[in-house]
């Protein structure tokens, strides 16, 4: 680990200035922590901004949901509004990391969180994430792991949040404040696919720092879950994953939320498979046409193909279990 300087911040203004002037915000520390151990991230100056005052979880007046950026991601998921109200969002979280990680990491440090490609996090290996221009060997290396959506000639490395496959899927805003004040960015335009820039994954500038996520009221009823694929139930990432809301009101689906993780560049909207489902009644012939279409677009490496097929089928598997006919 290399020489550091560690300073704590009591209010955002402090923060900013801090941000400003280059400082690297850390408040759990889960992941920025291990990064620097691994010498793929070198900051000069941390600022601690675990003392803000951003914990709050609120219901707005319309219905949604406000959850501030250092809510721990375990109580985020044992709250009680989270959880009746969207509990795709608390099962997300429940799935992810360990006990230990969930009850230190914060809500705006997991969506801030850096992949975890074994290519990006070995200093030695080709990584244009880590080197632009050095090159992406999981290209032609051991990519069994990596994304089949919104990939790049650049980057192939999968975004590794749970919870942020379901704030993609339920259209979530991020609040950022900054030196230039405040701004609302929707989740879709928060995470940026690789392109030919993969070291730049978040639409933040200098110094910003996020304040709130918002999730927006939605039509009531909602029933809605989460559904991760991976190769041992305890702690490790999706191979693939399902976040899946539905309205349905007379027997007839009125709006459908489908996001995907573990396949894409970026936690993976569905916008094919909710326009297949509206307007449709539920049956199990429509869960499997509707998740056909979840693989639009893919572009499989030599080893991870078998993820077109096992993401239709835990698209379809979710689509079952949040629609009824299971």
């Amino acid at each position: 680990m290399h020489p550091f300087s560690y300073t704590r911040v009591s209010d955002t203004r402090e923060a900013l200035d801090a941000g400003r002037r280059g400082g690297r915000y850390i408040a759990g520390g889960t992941t920025l922590v291990d990064l620097m151990r691994e010498t793929v991230e070198r900051p000069e100056t941390l600022v601690d901004i675990s003392g803000l005052p951003l914990r709050e979880i609120l219901v707005t007046k319309e219905g949604g949901l406000r959850i501030g950026a250092l809510v721990r991601m375990a109580e985020a998921a044992a709250h009680p509004a989270v959880r009746a109200a969207y509990p795709v969002v608390s099962r997300a979280l429940e799935l992810s990391a360990s006990a230990q990680l969930r009850n230190m990491a914060t809500i705006g440090g997991n969506i801030m969180q850096r992949t975890r490609c074994t290519y990006f996090r070995d200093v030695t290996a080709d990584c244009n994430k880590r080197e632009p221009g050095s090159g992406c060997a999981a290209l032609h290396g051991i990519n069994r792991s990596h994304a089949i959506l919104g990939t790049s000639d650049h980057c192939v490395a999968t975004h590794p949040s749970d919870v942020a496959v379901a704030f993609a899927a339920l259209e979530a805003t991020v609040h950022l404040l900054g030196p230039d004040g405040e701004r609302e960015v929707p989740f879709a335009d928060f995470l940026l696919r690789p392109g030919s820039t993969p070291q730049r994954e978040q639409a933040v500038g200098q110094g910003e720092l996020i304040t709130t996520i918002e999730i927006p009221a939605l039509p009531r009823p909602l029933k809605s879950g989460y559904l991760k694929v991976r190769d041992r139930q305890s702690y490790e990432f999706a191979l693939t994953s399902a976040a899946v809301a539905l309205h349905i009101r007379g027997g007839i689906i009125r709006e459908a939320k489908v996001a995907a993780g573990g396949v894409g560049t970026v936690p993976w909207k569905l916008p094919a498979v909710e326009r297949a489902l509206i307007g449709r009644r539920p049956s199990d012939a429509l869960w499997t046409a509707a998740a056909q279409k979840a693989t639009e677009g893919a572009r499989p490496l030599r080893h991870n193909r078998f993820k077109v097929a096992l993401l239709k089928r835990t698209v379809e598997r979710q689509l079952r279990i949040v629609g009824g006919t299971k």
